[in-house]
């Protein structure tokens, strides 16, 4: 396999940028099982085509505009679940943000003829397509910034 020139300095295996920088809560393990360079290109680029077909979708479905405006962003309400700790967190940001979900939703609402299941479905798989499209993964337990798809935010200066 050839590798495509970088322009920026290559990190030393199983280095992460952010480990040890001050603030940082991402272990040796976690940023070593952070996905980075086309891997991750190819995880959002898989996030932005699950978007673009629920929103074709949604649009043939044609439940409306201001359902789908009005329901887009509640599976970020499993961001309370971060009172409880970050392990509870992450775990209810994750149960709201896999293809899991929205997929069963999608097949009940299929196969038992239930049009607030498929639009509902559709509408959750935008979210999470437009989430991992912008580069926000599944949670790890040590932090809201430590995700599958690298590491989100700055680095805490302190």
């Amino acid at each position: 396999m050839v590798e495509l020139p970088s322009f920026r300095l290559p990190l030393l295996r199983g280095q992460d940028p952010w480990a040890g920088k001050a603030g940082s809560t991402v272990s040796p393990a976690e940023a070593a099982t952070a996905v980075t360079g086309g891997v991750r290109a190819l995880l959002q680029l898989e996030g932005a085509v699950v978007l673009g077909v629920a929103l074709a979708a949604y649009a043939q479905f044609g439940a409306g505009w201001g359902v789908f405006a009005l329901w887009l962003l509640v599976p970020d309400l499993s961001l309370l679940g971060y009172l409880a700790g970050p392990r509870t967190g992450a775990a209810l940001y994750n149960a709201a943000h896999s293809y899991v979900g929205p997929v069963l939703l999608l097949a009940l609402g299929v196969f038992a003829a239930m049009p607030w299941a498929v639009a509902g479905s559709l509408i959750w798989l935008a979210h999470i397509g437009v989430d991992h499209a912008l580069g926000y993964g599944l949670k790890y337990a040590t932090g809201f910034a430590a995700t599958h798809l690298g590491r989100i935010g700055k680095a805490d200066p302190w």
